[in-house]
């Protein structure tokens, strides 16, 4: 390899770390399981930008100059051209550069991935255009059509000026009995992100199961029902509900009343389903994320 590469990657080496922290609860992905609607969102909303990339150029970083993060795998240099970029914060020019881990087979090898078109969730490096800090060390994922459909609906949803807040945690529970018997109401009131308005009501009526749904604004009607799984109301509620309510935060008058809150809360946390996540790292949100509101 010239001396110009060799001085390039011991540069993108040292500038281009991932961007940190990451969750230490990560999990490994297991074979033949795929990347969930939980992982894209995960990765799309801690992105400063999220590009279609073709790979130009792959090569392998000798471990003893930067190591992968995670055994079996190996760090590489790509560099490649930006096919489009689905969202950003900033301008992004066509030619691109990063560090990513990718797996290795029992030779030691990866998949010859030049020529190949990836998605990629980075932030910009400042001062050095066309040089990206992926979000994890694995924050690149292959095109393919089902995926970019997935991705675009992701996207989409995030930008829309009725998207629901990030939730933060769950501020109260009241459940408060009806007139009849078998009647009443329960409220869990959450916290977000940006202070917005955030509930889920649970309804009881004589002889019919409980119904629930999510609001999103300070009006809280009646109708409607649990939000669509794999949508950005279902992300929100499932990847970010604790599995009990805090301490405390069952404000329901009296014993029963309270049994009956908990025992909603469960109901809701059933319905909606696991939170499903299967890649390794989990990014987290941070200021230069597209979503991050602009500093004035």
């Amino acid at each position: 390899m010239p001396v110009t590469w060799r001085s390039l990657i011991a540069a993108i080496c040292a500038a281009t770390a991932f961007a940190q922290p990451l969750r230490a609860n990560a999990q490994p992905i297991a074979a033949g399981r795929a990347v969930t609607y939980a992982d894209i969102a995960d990765l799309s909303y801690a992105a400063g930008l999220v590009a279609l990339v073709r790979i130009d150029t792959v090569i392998a970083i000798d471990p003893s100059r930067s190591t992968a993060v995670r055994p079996g795998y190996g760090r590489f240099y790509i560099e490649g051209e930006a096919k489009s970029l689905l969202v950003s914060r900033k301008p992004l020019g066509r030619n691109v550069r990063y560090l990513v881990d990718l797996p290795l087979n029992g030779r030691g090898w990866s998949d010859d991935l030049e020529g190949e078109e990836v998605f990629v969730f980075a932030r910009s490096v400042p001062g050095k255009p066309g040089e990206l800090q992926l979000v994890t060390p694995t924050a690149q994922l292959r095109w393919t059509p089902a995926r970019e459909a997935r991705l675009r609906g992701v996207l989409r949803a995030a930008v829309s000026p009725d998207a629901p807040p990030t939730i933060t945690g769950v501020r109260a529970l009241l459940h408060v009995p009806g007139a009849l018997l078998g009647q009443g109401r329960t409220q869990i009131f959450l916290d977000t992100q940006d202070g917005s308005f955030a509930s889920v009501t649970i309804l009881h009526r004589p002889g019919v199961p409980p119904s629930w749904h999510a609001s999103f604004s300070e009006l809280i009607a009646d109708a409607g029902g649990p939000p669509e799984a794999e949508s950005l109301e279902w992300y929100r509620l499932a990847c970010s509900l604790p599995g009990t309510p805090p301490p405390g935060a069952d404000i329901s008058p009296t014993r029963a009343a309270r049994s009956q809150a908990e025992a909603d809360y469960r109901l809701v946390l059933d319905a909606l389903g696991p939170c499903k996540r299967n890649l390794h790292f989990r990014p987290q949100m941070t200021a230069q994320s597209f979503l991050a509101p602009d500093q004035a």
